[in-house]
């Protein structure tokens, strides 16, 4: 609108300076008629731009009304917008108060869903405790089903037994039937034999002063049995002492022969032994022993195969005496264990014997039976080492030379009973290690009592 204004002013003011120059130019032609038309040319010269602006003047002004109604048309196009903005943005407040409310909602939903997810997670929980308990149910009930199969066919059994015991019964009934028509007849006879009894009391009683003198008698012949029994055991003593004399190879099975006794082996003759009769039962020769520790049992192959040491103290029997004794008959090996508290332990194996010389003396030992484990058997087979004579199976060492002692070495031993005292002199148990304070090992012949 301004700059519509401001073109009709402008129009104005040129309006007014072409009526002047007009005027001006009617002076001037009156004045010089000769020049009118010149005037005429020079006015329209003038005038034409002039009227040319006019034209586009009055152009604009019409095209600018024109838009004037556009623009007026675009405003109320505007304002229906406007309003119609107004509606949507109601519209979208009223959608954004929904959707507000509507996340509200869905954040409840969520703490909800959580608040469910948790109990379900709780009622998995508890389903699989329950399929647990509900399998171990199973089981139960598998096992009462076989279990009531079980009583079933039990109860059909004591049904039939019932039936039989029934008839046996009925038959019962009737044979006490019989019975008490026999026992009526008994009493018959009883009162007959009661008066036979009467009489045979009298026999009876002097039977019975007959069978006093009877034991009487008897009294006197088990006496001279015994008698006789022991006169027979001093005479069988006697013969197996002549017998030692002459050719004695083992400790007297029999009686208390404790001490030195002297034996007579075929390849070594005459030697001393110690014989123990108390420890466990008589016949038994020690073949090694550990008390006080003051002998070194560290010693020469040499030493070992002759023997060594003390009866009084520690000494080895020496392995050639012993093979040359085991290989006579077969014999059982006893091994006395004392441990630093007192304890005592018993091993016993039922067939011992050691090989001989060229075969290194070699263990065997048969079958075990003691209070502890069978720890020796580890050295079963093996021939006997010495720091001069290395037969274990230990390749970089020498167990005698590590253990100070000579024994039937593996690798190297779960026992060893000559090693100096300390943790080697030991014999592993189930589950600890006893350290003995007194060593015994001891032969005898196999069911030496029974002979």
């Amino acid at each position: 609108m301004r700059r519509i204004i401001f073109n009709g002013v402008l129009l104005l003011m040129v309006l007014q300076i072409f009526l002047v120059a007009t005027t001006t130019g009617d002076e001037t032609c009156e004045s010089d008629r000769k020049m009118e038309e010149q005037c005429r040319l020079h006015n329209y010269k003038t005038v034409k731009p002039l009227l040319d602006y006019f034209r586009q003047v009055r152009n604009e002004i019409e095209q600018s009304e024109t838009k004037e109604n556009q623009i007026s048309e675009l405003n109320s196009d505007l304002m229906e917008k406007y309003h119609e903005i107004v509606r949507i943005h109601e519209t979208f407040m009223k959608e954004a108060a929904l959707l507000n409310e509507y996340k509200n909602k869905v954040i409840k939903g969520e703490n909800d869903l959580q608040l469910c997810q948790n109990k379900v997670d709780k009622s998995e929980f508890e389903i699989n405790s329950l399929k647990e308990q509900l399998t171990d149910k199973s089981t139960n009930l598998e096992t009462y089903q076989v279990q009531l199969k079980s009583f079933n066919s039990r109860l059909i059994e004591k049904d039939e037994n019932i039936k039989r015991f029934s008839e046996n019964i009925k038959n019962n009934t009737e044979h006490q039937k019989t019975l008490e028509m026999k026992l009526e007849k008994s009493k018959s006879i009883i009162i007959k034999h009661e008066n036979d009894i009467q009489l045979c009391r009298s026999e009876i009683n002097e039977l019975n002063r007959t069978s006093e003198n009877i034991r009487e008698e008897q009294k006197k012949i088990q006496l001279k049995l015994k008698e006789s029994e022991t006169k027979l055991i001093d005479k069988v003593k006697e013969n197996y002492l002549c017998q030692s004399k002459l050719s004695p190879t083992t400790c007297p099975p029999f009686g208390d022969y404790s001490g030195v006794h002297q034996l007579n082996v075929s390849g070594i003759g005459l030697f001393n032994v110690l014989c123990d009769s108390q420890l466990a039962g008589p016949g038994w020769i020690v073949i090694q022993q550990r008390v006080r520790g003051n002998e070194s049992f560290n010693r020469d192959w040499a030493t070992y195969r002759k023997g060594f040491g003390s009866f009084e103290s520690g000494f080895f029997l020496g392995l050639e005496k012993i093979h040359r004794i085991t290989s006579l008959q077969r014999f059982e090996l006893y091994i006395h264990l004392v441990d630093l508290g007192g304890s005592t332990y018993n091993v016993r194996y039922d067939d011992f014997k050691i090989s001989d010389e060229d075969n290194g003396y070699a263990l065997s030992l048969g079958k075990f039976d003691g209070t502890i484990r069978d720890s020796m058997r580890y050295s079963e087979n093996m021939k006997f080492t010495t720091f001069d004579h290395d037969n274990d199976k230990d390749d970089d060492n020498n167990c005698a030379v590590w253990n100070k002692s000579g024994w039937w070495y593996y690798y190297c031993y779960t026992s060893n009973l000559n090693a100096p005292y300390g943790p080697n002199l030991c014999w592993w148990d189930t589950g600890k290690v006893i350290y003995p304070l007194e060593v015994k090992m001891l032969i005898r012949p196999k069911d030496v009592m029974k002979k």
